[in-house]
């Protein structure tokens, strides 16, 4: 990892929920669908149960509703920079997010994306739910049929196996192993969508922005670690400037 140019990084984060708040909304069709997608995963979990616990993390049944990018601002003093979009429209979201994108692809030229979990996850979930919502997926993020070689992504979660591929190691835990600073919100990707789908108006919009903040937190975490595994010195509060 010392290799990696960390100021050329971006960092991204997202948070998802199911696009239906229980299964027992859906209609006939889907509730069909969710049977089929997940027949041979955990048979002895009703199929309710495991839409609450597993929906959100599958591209065909959630949607987003947080991304977070990080970036070191060479234009101010070399801050780094967490910008947040979230709420309720997942389009609106991906729109703003691509648009801020094209303007760091512009100043960053061949940056790369770094993340915890971002190969496997968040960079296919994105352009997923980009194709669902009519966009065009970005040069920076269209990684198919790409050699290995030319796929430029850190990812810390994968950086962190050393090539054994049984082992899932969390970003709180991985960040605690290293001794990096974690925020702790409460709030985990498996209760993202209890949190988005509070039924309590007032209470939503408190939780929304709880996962906002939660994942820009992470956004730092994980430039921290990669500033860690680098040998350099993190980066204290007051070089971190969120916007949220």
């Amino acid at each position: 990892m010392n290799d990696i140019n960390i100021e050329n990084i971006v960092v991204i984060e997202i948070k998802t929920a199911s696009a239906i708040a229980s299964f027992d909304r859906l209609n006939e069709q889907w509730k069909g669908l969710w049977r089929d997608k997940t027949k041979n995963r955990q048979p002895e979990i009703d199929a309710a149960a495991l839409y609450q616990s597993k929906s959100g993390t599958m591209a065909e049944f959630s949607k987003i509703v947080c991304i977070c990018v990080g970036y070191f601002d060479n234009q101010a003093n070399h801050l780094f920079k967490v910008k947040s979009f979230y709420g309720y429209e997942e389009k609106s979201i991906l729109n703003d997010f691509v648009f801020f994108l094209d303007k760091i692809a512009d100043e960053k030229k061949g940056f790369s994306f770094a993340g915890h979990n971002i190969k496997e996850f968040d960079i296919p979930f994105i352009s997923r739910r980009l194709l669902v919502n009519g966009f065009k997926i970005p040069k920076y993020l269209d990684f198919q049929n790409k050699k290995p070689w030319e796929i430029s992504i850190v990812d810390t979660f994968q950086y962190w196996r050393f090539g054994e591929y049984n082992n899932f190691t969390s970003l709180k835990l991985l960040a605690n192993v290293l001794k990096v600073p974690f925020y702790d919100g409460g709030i985990e990707g498996k209760n993202t969508g209890l949190f988005f789908w509070e039924e309590a108006p007032i209470q939503r919009e408190l939780n929304i922005l709880k996962i906002a903040e939660y994942a820009a937190r992470n956004v730092a975490t994980i430039v921290n670690i990669l500033l860690r595994c680098s040998q350099k010195e993190m980066l204290n509060n007051s070089d971190i400037v969120y916007d949220i």
